[in-house]
């Protein structure tokens, strides 16, 4: 299944990882409606908000926006160094997911949120992204062509449980080949990842040689299923 804008209305992911994950760090509530305070106010009333988004954020948004561009950060990188135990994984077979590193560069799509939508829309994000504590949420300045804009993102808390840091290339292609969950496989998410970047005409060579390297894994896998003798 794929999540959906009406299961963040219902909040439903916190919901979720209570009824059957109890023993999940879930952000407290306190916390969570505090820090979602803070954004907003950062925003500031009147002000339409722009977003920087890496990762599913691009394929399936689920928030409502006026526009979208292709854009760049300085100073931060996308990496798969974040475990999925549900939405890409299992706990016994975790997956992996997409999050901002320090250094480096990344292109992405900013998203501008209309004033009048802020509080209703990014109300549903912080559910999605902030519900477990995995992300901290950053202001960079995002470069659209020669303009500059100050654009709300979410950057790995190194902090979280789920934290997975630099991994080996042939561990997470590996993992990526392999690990499934709730919302899908984590080869999909690479791969709508790495679809919507080339649809739009972004460029990242590092994440498009991995999801090459993944699927020729997930093809000798199809192979060797088919013909165990291949692997012999």
């Amino acid at each position: 299944m794929s999540l959906t804008r009406a299961d963040l209305e219902a909040d439903q992911l916190r919901r979720h990882y209570e009824q059957f994950y109890p023993e999940l760090p879930l952000v407290p509530r306190h916390e969570f409606d505090a820090s979602l305070e803070r954004a907003l106010d950062a925003v500031g009333t009147g002000h339409d908000l722009w977003l920087f988004a890496y990762g599913s954020l691009i394929w399936n948004p689920l928030f409502r926006f006026a526009e979208q561009r292709p854009a760049r950060v300085r100073g931060l990188h996308r990496r798969f160094c974040l475990w999925s135990r549900m939405g890409r994984g299992s706990p016994e077979h975790p997956g992996l997911m997409l999050a901002l590193e320090h250094g480096g560069r990344c292109q992405g799509f900013l998203f501008r949120i209309p004033s009048g939508d802020v509080r209703t829309e990014l109300t549903l994000i912080w559910r999605r992204e902030m519900t477990m504590g995995s992300y901290d949420a950053r202001w960079v300045n995002a470069q659209v062509g020669g303009q500059s804009h100050r654009a709300l993102c979410f950057v790995i808390n190194r902090r979280c449980r789920q934290y997975a840091g630099k991994l080996p290339t042939d561990q997470v292609v590996e993992v990526l080949a392999t690990a499934s969950g709730r919302l899908g496989s984590a080869a999909d998410y690479l791969f709508q990842t790495v679809d919507c970047l080339r649809a739009h005409g972004v460029q990242d060579a590092p994440l498009f040689d991995l999801a090459r390297q993944v699927l020729d894994t997930r093809a000798r896998a199809a192979r060797i299923e088919a013909c165990p003798e291949v692997g012999a």
